[in-house]
């Protein structure tokens, strides 16, 4: 399994890409090819290229959850199929992965949206639509998976505003926040959006679908901005039980998280530009 970053907050030293509070990881297995999350603004776009990543070659595009800066990005990856066409340039036609909540209108803070602007029929034009809340296998080894249960009461978080449903208005608890695993042969590689739903549950329910305990890495946003002591203190007891053998906390995750995770695991750099390869 291949894996690269394409967008997030910071670039990796002498690497000249853009970066952008956002995350978007490419990813290949065997001959499958997987975009999880879009970023904010675009530039993955122009750091695939310049990484000589063929994003009109992607054969599935997975939603970590439905806020603005993991699918805004998403407007310039369309665009960038719709000139293909027009071109008649040689793509494949996306398939879009997501929870049912992906999609749903949510503000916060007097923001009168912060999720996904484009409508699940919108994406239907674009390619097919697969909104699922249980896991879902990709290829043979890397697994969608699905709503993520909440098993930690210290990671358990303030609703994130609100999200508006066909049912009304509720507290947005972001149920939608999901991961992708992959089965490797030094153990399971995480790839995380934002960990809404908590890093720990994540790795958990990562463990449980692919049956093995082993992690060999977890990369992407654990959600660890000022975070309590008591979160902090929970997160380390789980990752010395779990010893995984490298983690890549990148995105939402605040240096002072990266400096206490670092007490349990060997906490390596992220940015964009970051490839990495496994077994």
């Amino acid at each position: 399994m291949k894996l690269s970053v394409l967008v997030d907050n910071a670039t990796l030293t002498d690497r000249y890409f853009l970066a952008e509070p956002g995350l978007s990881i490419h990813i290949e297995d065997g001959g499958t090819r997987v975009l999880f999350d879009a970023g904010y603004s675009g530039i993955l776009v122009t750091n695939a290229r310049k990484m000589g990543i063929d994003l009109l070659n992607v054969d599935e595009i997975v939603i970590s959850h439905g806020h603005l800066d993991h699918t805004w990005g998403l407007d310039a990856l369309l665009r960038l199929h719709t000139e293909a066409i027009f071109e008649g340039r040689e793509r494949v036609e996306p398939t879009f992965i997501a929870h049912p909540d992906a999609f749903l209108t949510r503000s916060c803070n007097g923001v009168g949206e912060i999720g996904c602007h484009l409508s699940v029929e919108e994406l239907f034009r674009h390619g097919k639509v697969l909104l699922t809340p249980a896991p879902l296998w990709l290829t043979e080894n890397l697994v969608f998976l699905g709503e993520i249960e909440r098993r930690f009461e210290f990671e358990r978080v303030p609703p994130c505003g609100y999200v508006y449903t066909p049912d009304g208005i509720r507290d947005d608890t972001v149920l939608d926040d999901t991961a992708l695993a992959c089965k490797t042969e030094e153990g399971l590689v995480v790839i995380t959006g934002c960990s809404h739903s908590g890093i720990c549950s994540i790795v958990e329910q990562a463990r449980e679908v692919c049956n093995e305990d082993r992690v060999a890495d977890v990369i992407g946003g654990f959600h660890l901005l000022d975070a309590p002591p008591e979160q902090i203190e929970g997160i380390l007891g789980y990752f010395a039980e779990v010893r995984p053998a490298a983690l890549h906390p990148c995105h939402c995750t605040d240096l002072a998280a990266k400096i206490a995770l670092a007490r349990v695991a060997d906490v390596r750099e992220t940015g964009v530009g970051l490839h990495l390869e496994y077994g």
